[in-house]
């Protein structure tokens, strides 16, 4: 797997690191969460997705987060001693001061191999080699574990339930422009971080859902910065607030929306004079977090279709599901 090339396993890794939410639900998925040793952020995942499957209880309790005030040492992966490390080491370089790629290739010789590539946008300068879609990097994962068959139940899920949502879509005039925030924004002074869909696994259910990209033709490049004045020259129907699952707790979200609405200014978007203000997910996802964040999605753009959204405490509703949540709780606990 593109950077780090062909690796090899004495045994099938019991013990593994990841990054963060995309490697690490891939690990999860796979049903190795009991041999997961680190993780370089245990926080602001959308861990209370898990909760819609049954049987699968999923928490960080006793995992060591390898990030801390001053970036990551290179000694904590020795003391970890994992047999794989699932991560982009050119990603990471880039976020961690004082690793270099001298330190990754000792890591993968001495400690473990490293398996992974940044998928979550395109077009970065740094990136100059293949790109994986999520499938395609979940299938090599799925190598690094010998887990197939865990594999291709989910990905016969994922493929099927997305092959439903589209052929139930509206047609391309009747769906609904959607703009793209960020939850991190400064909603206090009116400073907001804009995205486009563009292309990657971090957008992946608005690209399966066929929206209508609001902001995505004002942008160069992979955000903007923008006030209230910019967004309603736009005036999106929709606006999702991405991260908003992982980084904001419903009250904070409540919160930082009722500024919106408090300004002169934000009160005027079509969106929040609709009630069209949605939780967004998180671009670091893994397949169990881009299925559900998918339904999510679907229900809040298209309820007439798909029912509406109700917030994450439905999502255990088997009446409302979009696809069997059971079957992919039997994939990861192994109850097959």
């Amino acid at each position: 797997m593109a950077p780090m090339g062909a690796v090899e396993f004495e045994a099938v890794p019991e013990t593994w690191m990841a990054y963060f939410s995309t490697y690490g639900d891939m690990g999860i998925a796979l049903g190795q969460l009991d041999g997961l040793s680190g993780l370089v952020f245990t926080e602001n995942w959308p861990i209370q997705l898990y909760d819609a499957l049954p049987g699968v209880d999923v928490s960080f309790d006793g995992i060591q987060q390898l990030m801390g005030e001053n970036g990551i040492d290179k000694e904590v992966f020795y003391e970890l001693g994992c047999d794989v490390h699932l991560f982009d080491p050119n990603h990471l370089q880039r976020l961690a001061d004082g690793l270099s790629p001298s330190d990754f290739d000792d890591i993968d010789q001495q400690v473990g191999p490293i398996v992974g590539n940044s998928i979550r946008r395109r077009g970065q300068d740094w990136h100059d080699y293949r790109y994986y879609s999520l499938y395609e990097a979940f299938e090599k994962i799925a190598d690094v574990f010998q887990e197939r068959e865990r594999y291709e139940a989910i990905e016969s899920v994922h493929d099927s339930f997305i092959e439903d949502v589209q052929s139930r879509l509206p047609r391309d005039g009747d769906r609904p422009e959607i703009g793209l925030l960020s939850i991190n924004s400064d909603f206090e002074n009116g400073s907001f971080y804009a995205y486009p869909i563009g292309e990657g696994n971090g957008k992946k259910p608005y690209q399966d859902l066929g929206i209508r990209d609001a902001f995505g033709p004002h942008i160069e490049g992979g955000y903007a910065q923008w006030d209230y004045e910019q967004i309603l020259e736009i005036d999106p129907d929709v606006l999702v607030f991405s991260y908003g699952l992982s980084h904001a707790s419903k009250a904070e979200f409540e919160d930082r929306i009722a500024k919106m609405r408090a300004d002169p200014v934000g009160q005027q978007l079509s969106a929040v004079e609709d009630g069209r203000l949605y939780r967004g997910g998180t671009a670091y996802q893994g397949p169990i977090i881009n299925l559900l964040q998918t339904e999510i999605a679907a229900k809040q753009f298209y309820p007439d279709e798909f029912g509406e959204w109700r917030g994450v405490e439905a999502l255990s509703n088997e009446d409302a599901q979009l696809f069997d949540h059971q079957q992919i709780a039997d994939a990861i606990t192994g109850d097959r």
